[in-house]
């Protein structure tokens, strides 16, 4: 695509954009009296403007039926959970029975971990990516400990090669192959949070399986950002949070996928409750756990509806827009910003070559920007991780005072996601903008 770095293109861009009226169905922190360029989705995503709505139907619902809002509310609370199964397994690709909305993303992945690791004398590694996300570092290294093994012997993982931030598909392949006598579980991040980089789920599903082991995946990077196929790619379970990409508010519920393979399978352990039982006989109060045959049968407590209600808000708007639309965009989105910000390399590169001796070397990377995401359109969504080299938290900083609310990540990381749900091709011209003042203050920016 012949991007180019001015406002005219920027907005011509905008004015042709299909969702470019879903902006509008958001709201934007302000600094100085304007809506400031949020590009942390990946972190937690803005509030819908019908978000309100949706939670104060319930408030009204509770204060006119209390209890009995449980069957007469406008939507039942008894039944809350079960209105996401549709909708939700468009957005990750399965079958509304493999879907349930319930808890937090590390509560889920270690109720998961509880049925899907399950350990022999021989066969009880997990295999993850280096640098996954510290809560699933953490979820993995307990469960392992739990079953009385040693996290330094019975985690597996597969880094980057050196002088380089991405992990070759084919690194965890031969990982899988190398280690396929001993793996049990393979739980891998399906966007890395730190890089941005998407890894092919359908190969190590594949991989994982044929060796011997069981396969799940932590969404939380994916879930409405990336085009899946759980159900198709016959993965064995997966999770995910609701407040970064789905938009549903600080500390939303999670959801859960698990494949109906295993659904009725009768030698999955899992912690059980009563939310999980059988729907039919669920009041009598019986000793016996009866699961349903669903995913909700790992469902232990009935639905927090406040939350579930802002999630229903999101998960409204994206059964009205879908993914095909939104992964389109992206695309585009982050094409973008990986053009601007090779633009601004190109003149800090001249600068830098201005003021060096005759000694200068184009390939030092020395005040350059590095994007450490995938190059690959195929191998990234909606994020792009810039490592600044040279650089401390003083250009974040700057950034924010200027109206840019990113992530910093430890040591020179700054992470950018532009949402297409509510960023703009403007959103990313300014930044690039911005961001070249910063860099390059005298150069009649």
């Amino acid at each position: 695509m012949a991007y180019q770095n001015t406002l005219e293109y920027a907005s011509n861009k905008d004015a042709t954009d299909p969702l470019i009226s879903w902006r509008d169905k958001f709201y934007f922190p302000m600094m100085n009296n304007k809506k400031v360029i949020y590009f942390t989705g990946n972190s937690l995503g803005l509030q819908p403007k019908t978000t309100q709505n949706y939670i104060i139907n319930e408030l009204e619902d509770w204060a006119t039926f209390g209890v009995e809002g449980h069957l007469h509310a406008r939507k039942p609370w008894i039944s809350y959970h079960e209105q996401f199964a549709a909708p939700v397994s468009k957005i990750v690709g399965a079958n509304p029975n493999e879907i349930v909305i319930m808890n937090q993303l590390t509560v889920n992945l270690n109720l998961l971990l509880v049925s899907f690791y399950r350990p022999t004398k021989n066969r009880y590694k997990i295999l993850c990516e280096a640098k996954a996300f510290p809560s699933d570092q953490y979820a993995i290294a307990s469960q392992v400990k739990f079953h009385g093994f040693n996290p330094e012997d019975a985690i597996i993982e597969v880094a980057p090669r050196d002088g380089e931030h991405c992990i070759h598909n084919e690194d965890i392949i031969e990982a899988i192959e190398k280690n396929k006598n001993s793996i049990a579980l393979i739980m891998i991040g399906g966007v890395n949070y730190y890089t941005g980089q998407v890894f092919n789920m359908k190969a190590i599903t594949e991989a994982g399986q044929k060796a011997g082991a069981v396969v799940g995946f932590d969404l939380a990077h994916a879930a409405g950002n990336v085009k899946l196929q759980l159900h198709d790619w016959n993965v064995d379970f997966a999770c995910w949070c609701t407040y970064k990409y789905l938009n549903s508010g600080p500390g939303s519920v999670g959801g859960v996928f698990i494949h109906e393979k295993n659904l009725n399978n009768p030698d999955i352990p899992r912690f059980a409750g009563w939310w999980g039982h059988n729907k039919a006989t669920r009041f009598k109060m019986e000793k016996e756990f009866m699961p349903l045959e669903t995913a909700e049968a790992w469902q232990m407590s009935n639905a927090p509806v406040l939350s579930m209600a802002a999630h229903r808000a999101s998960i409204d708007i994206f059964e009205e827009v879908g993914m095909d639309a939104l992964v389109l965009k992206a695309e585009k989105l982050t094409g973008y910003l990986e053009f601007i910000i090779d633009d601004i390399n190109k003149v800090l590169l001249r600068d830098k070559s201005s003021r060096e001796t005759d000694t200068f070397k184009k390939e030092t990377k020395d005040g350059l920007l590095e994007i450490i995401t995938p190059r690959d359109k195929n191998q990234r969504a909606c994020q792009i991780s810039i490592l600044a080299h040279g650089r401390g938290k003083e250009l974040f900083d700057k950034l924010t005072s200027e109206g840019v609310i990113a992530d910093w990540r430890e040591p020179n990381v700054i992470r950018c996601a532009p949402v297409p749900l509510y960023n703009s091709f403007e959103d990313v011209y300014r930044f690039g903008i911005i961001l070249k003042s910063i860099l390059l203050p005298n150069d009649g920016v």
